[in-house]
């Protein structure tokens, strides 16, 4: 991502420009599984010219044939030897039973463990003593992740002059992210949840007049009916400490899980700091029984106004988890609702402005969760990638030149964001990879197709590009609507 600075005034909001998605392959834009199958399908054909002629070529064609068919033809914007670990996976899960779940009742879950379907089951909760902070450890991934509460003022009320301080602070943020090397990644998660009339009803029973007189009666129960209908947003920041890449420092701390808490305290410490320089408001590091209110509120949102009302409810992580849950190849259904989950495939192509995701952050009458996933590379690990690109278009460059092939104004675009990202690295400034993922929930399957095609109007009109994840949406649903800086 790129600004522009050229013709800015002081206080102008500056607009920015997102990479493009890589679409280089080995040789010729093909990608690995691509040449595979065209080697296949070329050697086949080879061998059939030179044993036999017209009549092995002939016998061979389903062969040839089917291979030039995976590597060419393309289905919902991808080849389809692309879509085969795909559909593999999905059988796979079919025969295996995987794509139902079911809480066991009589059989609870270990001690310390969390209720959760498929590989989360193996994440284990950990309350640390010194913060009071609720850790959710995966042991098989090496992380430990701590997540916090965010508030902020609406960014589209402010004037442009305090909108790009903002985004200038919010940067410096990131930046904090980039030059610690012991993160695996920081996710940003905002969902829209149905409000419970609590703060309404708060502020009435500390400020409102009730004389009994008409006006008092009526606006009572104004906020009784009205409250609950509508809805509020609300952001975390999950942190998750990469325990290998740590492991040095979590040894001198005194090893274990306690000398990963430690460490991830010191990461916890730095945060807070640059949230605060930021001008956002972080509230204390969620608690094991917060963090199980999220999980509950994802999986079921029929209760999650209940389980605001009633603060004692819903607080333990051995419970958080879903009842039920059944996986279909392009939607997830849970206990109360029915989920699907959109992949952000392209970002502005084109210079926009910071507030550019308004359509879809603000979208009314939508039950959804926003994810950004954002994933930090050490300086030496993105210079290395950054050469290997650069190497890569290079060479593709050379070889489409010398077999006659027209250079592509996407690839010319793709190498010029190579060089900028050098440019930026050379810089000093920190590399970070984006993943946007959004949930989409709905109480019946009807309203979440209704709820779909909204929410990818309004990505159009925030100049995104979606794709529904099929095949993988239990481990999308994860990765987008639960702060656990899960990967899909």
């Amino acid at each position: 991502m790129s600004k522009d600075y050229d013709n800015q005034r002081a206080g102008d909001l500056i607009p920015v420009k997102f990479s493009r998605l890589t679409r280089r392959g080995i040789l010729l834009g093909l990608s690995l599984s691509q040449l595979v199958a065209l080697g296949i399908g070329v050697t086949t054909l080879v061998w059939a010219f030179y044993a036999g002629g017209g009549m092995l070529i002939a016998l061979s064609a389903p062969v040839w044939l089917c291979a030039a068919s995976v590597v060419w033809i393309r289905i919902a914007g991808r080849p389809i030897v692309e879509w085969i670990p795909v559909a593999f996976w999905w059988m796979w899960k079919t025969t295996g039973g995987q794509l139902l779940y079911r809480r066991r009742v009589v059989k609870p879950r270990p001690a310390g463990s969390l209720a959760l379907p498929g590989d989360m089951a193996r994440l284990r909760e950990y309350d640390d003593p010194i913060t009071g902070a609720g850790m959710v450890h995966d042991p098989t991934a090496s992380t430990l992740t701590a997540i916090i509460a965010v508030s902020h003022p609406a960014f589209a009320l402010l004037d442009p002059g305090e909108q790009e301080r903002r985004v200038s602070s919010w940067g410096r943020v990131l930046a904090t992210v980039c030059r610690s090397g012991r993160l695996s990644m920081m996710q940003v998660l905002e969902r829209t949840l149905p409000d419970s009339g609590t703060g309404l009803a708060e502020w009435w029973a500390s400020h409102g007049n009730a004389d009994d007189s008409w006006a008092s009666t009526t606006y009572a129960e104004l906020i009784d009916r009205a409250a609950p209908a509508g809805e509020r947003h609300a952001t975390t920041l999950s942190l998750s400490l990469d325990m290998q890449t740590a492991a040095r420092q979590i040894r001198t701390a005194g090893g274990g899980i306690r000398g990963a808490a430690a460490v991830l305290r010191q990461e916890m410490s730095t945060l807070i700091a640059a949230l605060r320089s930021a001008d956002l408001a972080p509230s204390s590091w969620l608690t094991c029984g917060e963090i199980a209110v999220i999980l509950r509120s994802a999986y079921d949102p029929a209760v999650a106004a209940t389980l605001e009302r009633h603060g004692e409810l819903g607080q333990s992580l051995a419970t958080a988890g879903p009842v039920a849950v059944n996986e279909s190849w392009s939607r997830l259904r849970t206990d109360s609702a029915f989920h699907a989950v959109l992949w952000i495939s392209e970002w502005p192509r084109s210079m926009v402005y910071p507030g550019f995701l308004a359509p879809v952050l603000l979208s009314t009458g939508i039950q959804r969760s926003f994810s950004l996933l954002c994933t930090p590379m050490r300086s030496d690990q993105a210079a290395r990638d950054i050469r290997k690109k650069k190497t890569e278009y290079i060479s593709d460059a050379a070889q489409r030149q010398r077999i006659g092939q027209i250079e592509d104004a996407s690839q010319t675009a793709e190498f010029q964001d190579v060089l900028q990202q050098e440019a930026d690295l050379t810089a000093g400034h920190g590399v970070l990879r984006y993943t946007g993922l959004i949930s989409v929930s709905a109480r019946t399957a009807e309203d979440l197709d209704a709820a779909v095609a909204a929410i990818e109007q309004a990505a159009i009109q925030a100049s995104c590009e979606t794709r529904l994840l099929v095949g993988q949406q239990a481990q999308a649903f994860t990765a987008a609507a639960l702060p656990l800086c899960r990967v899909v």
